[in-house]
């Protein structure tokens, strides 16, 4: 049987299917269009080189906040310390409970020995400052640990949801493995030294998309510039906040790990974030962060590959009354990718758990288009059923397997 051009699959778990030549040519061709200058002249020079940017941070990647699409990733999925930016899962777990109405923003929340001598004053670490045995709304706490990255205010929240920081620790990593956050694990709420406390500069990224698509109503607090409680007047350390349109999220800091950065910004329609990791010295969270914000929103373009119900590709289906299924967008099928350089050479496919098995809806997310640049930038479309496939019989299910057991790497 001939198949066509798309049948070509790949071994592996997940495989894939190149789409037609004529699609990359369409994509080349959009691309080469040539884009209006962009508002920044600075950033325009620096994405007209055609290649991504450099950055001194040991881990970084910037995603489009609205398609997850990524423009830009360095060692993006090395393991490293996530330090203060561990709060931002105790920020999720902590929203997650307020919204389920286990806890609620106007409960008062106690100051244990444990929090105060741990994270508070006596501990040397970034704190908020509450006395020993005294009580704060839940709000003031979150507060405290979002713009002071008060230790002593995560681990008391911590200790009102879960009843320990262990106990806590354990419903992060829980969470995150919820959220699809695979090789993150939390052992404490502030992100303090541990050897086993880990996570990459992707699922940092994840995290934050996850906490402003979830807890929307949260988000503003990531914006909040100051605190002031009792006599502390406490300033958010984010150096971005309100350049760039960056409104969120947070920074961290150890001392053997260096400075990180998750930082979101919404300039002329587009939001982007930035996660950076591994910096050296506290000035670099500024200047790295300005400059490669800078470059995603000079880069930053939409390109349409494929009207509404035009099939992308087809896929190939197991036991079903016909062997392959055609695939389409939800829509008109676009992806995020930089503007530069002109004419790249893209690499397009089609992944999907092969084969697919019946019964299968129109309509049924199936597969995902997948768009990379030569400077690894990602962008992912879902792609859908356009027709219904119903189970074969026995004859068929019997004729598909042994063409699945002895051409199925070829398929």
């Amino acid at each position: 049987m001939s198949l066509p051009a798309y049948a070509r699959i790949a071994k592996g778990e997940l495989t894939r299917r190149s789409l037609a030549a004529i699609a990359l040519a369409m994509l080349a061709a959009l691309l080469s269009l040539g884009p209006a200058w962009a508002q920044s002249r600075s950033a325009a020079q620096i994405a007209r080189q055609g290649a991504a940017p450099t950055t001194t941070a040991q881990q970084a990647i910037l995603f489009d906040a609205a398609s997850g699409a990524v423009l830009f990733q360095h060692n993006a999925d090395e393991l490293t310390s996530p330090d203060g930016l561990s709060k931002l899962m105790t920020a999720a777990v902590a929203f997650k409970a307020v919204k389920t109405g286990e806890i609620k923003l106007t409960d008062d929340v106690r100051m244990s020995v444990n929090a105060w001598r741990h994270g508070g004053a006596p501990s040397g670490w970034t704190a908020m400052f509450v006395p020993v045995n005294t009580s704060e709304p839940l709000e003031t706490l979150l507060q405290g640990m979002i713009v002071q990255s008060g230790n002593d205010a995560a681990i008391a929240i911590a200790e009102a949801i879960a009843g320990s920081e262990a106990k806590f620790a354990e419903r992060m990593t829980q969470e995150a493995r919820r959220i699809g956050l695979d090789r993150s694990k939390f052992t404490n709420p502030t992100g303090l030294p541990d050897e086993n406390q880990q996570t990459t500069a992707r699922e940092m990224g994840l995290l934050a998309l996850h906490l402003m698509r979830d807890y929307p109503e949260f988000y503003p607090r990531f914006a909040q510039k100051e605190l002031r409680y009792r006599k502390f007047r406490f300033v958010n350390d984010n150096p971005l906040l309100g350049a760039l349109g960056v409104d969120g999220l947070k920074t961290g800091y150890v001392k053997k790990d260096g400075f990180g950065l998750v930082a979101s910004g919404n300039k002329d329609g587009h939001r982007l974030l930035l996660v950076m990791m591994g910096l050296s010295k506290k000035t670099d969270v500024r200047t790295e962060g300005h400059r490669l914000l800078e470059w995603g929103f000079a880069s930053i373009s939409e390109f349409k590959l494929f009207d509404k119900d035009e099939v992308v590709a087809k896929a190939r289906v197991w036991g079903g009354d016909r062997m392959w299924v055609p695939l389409v967008g939800e829509g008109a099928v676009t992806v995020i990718l930089p503007k530069y350089p002109a004419n790249p050479k893209l690499k397009a496919e089609v992944v999907y758990m092969r084969p697919l098995k019946t019964p299968i809806k129109k309509g049924d997310k199936v597969a995902t288009l997948r768009v990379t640049s030569p400077s690894q930038s990602v962008s992912e479309v879902p792609l859908y059923a356009a027709e219904d496939v119903k189970p074969g019989g026995i004859v068929r299910r019997g004729l598909d397997t042994i063409v699945d057991l002895t051409l199925g790497w070829a398929l």
